[in-house]
């Protein structure tokens, strides 16, 4: 009987399978990748927020000046001349009572505040210790009392602006030649009214707020022809020594 030679076939050990796993190094790179995206991401998303607030800021500087601006010409326009004080070693009645960091006079009050008649206003530039502030107070002129000009219930004085490097009022009347003066920071004649009012308020170099200029005009004192008198002294400021102040 033929021997039938048998051939085995011997076959290469099967090669061990990868289980689909990361080696280390390439979970420590794809970590680092991760870290890496994230820190952009955060980044950017942190100079994003940022700028949003840093708009938002400017915004809210802008709308304090511009709230601030148009409530001071409506009141010193409505300003009347009406007497808030009489003296009583003359005789004279104060209608407008006003010095560089100061004024007094009476109008009416914007809104449901006007209520009770004319109320007796008054601004003070008050020195504090981040700065000067704009503060702003009023009292109903019927039973107006120099004195004591609110109960100590009233409610406190209302911030206008604040953080300010300087402020002041100035004013500008009709000089003895008959043509309109010069602006200055002195105002000796209680009863009479200027023609026109303004506030020069100047902030620090690091503060981007800016204050265009604010010239009122009374426009009852313009109409009642005051703004003059014979013994009236004003003293002239100069313009050049206020960059930031208008003619």
């Amino acid at each position: 009987m033929p021997r039938t030679l048998m051939f085995r076939t011997f076959r290469a050990p099967p090669r061990a399978s990868r289980s689909g796993g990361f080696t280390l190094l390439e979970v420590l790179l794809a970590t680092s990748l991760l870290a890496l995206a994230l820190a952009l991401a955060f980044s950017a998303l942190r100079g994003a927020v940022g700028a949003v607030r840093s708009g938002e800021a400017l915004i809210n500087r802008t709308d304090e000046i511009r709230v601030a601006q148009e409530f001071l010409r409506r009141q010193l326009s409505h300003a009347m001349p009406m007497a808030f004080e009489e003296l009583e070693d003359n005789g004279e009645r104060k209608l407008f009572e006003a010095e560089a960091t100061f004024l007094r006079f009476v109008a009416p009050m914007p809104g449901y505040l006007s209520r009770g008649g004319p109320h007796v206003q008054w601004l003070e530039v008050q020195r504090r210790r981040d700065g000067h502030a704009l503060v702003f107070d009023h009292a109903q002129l019927n039973g107006y009392d120099p004195e004591q000009p609110k109960p100590e219930d009233a409610r406190p004085p209302v911030v206008l602006l604040d953080r300010l490097d300087d402020a002041r009022f100035e004013f500008r009347a009709i000089d003895e030649t008959g043509e309109l003066g010069e602006w200055t920071d002195q105002w000796d004649e209680p009863q009479q009214m200027p023609l026109m009012v303004r506030l020069v308020v100047e902030f620090d170099r690091d503060d981007p707020r800016v204050w265009p200029a604010l010239e009122v005009p009374l426009r009852l004192a313009a109409s009642a022809g005051q703004g003059f008198s014979n013994n009236m002294r004003l003293r002239p400021r100069s313009v050049d020594s206020d960059p930031r102040g208008g003619q």
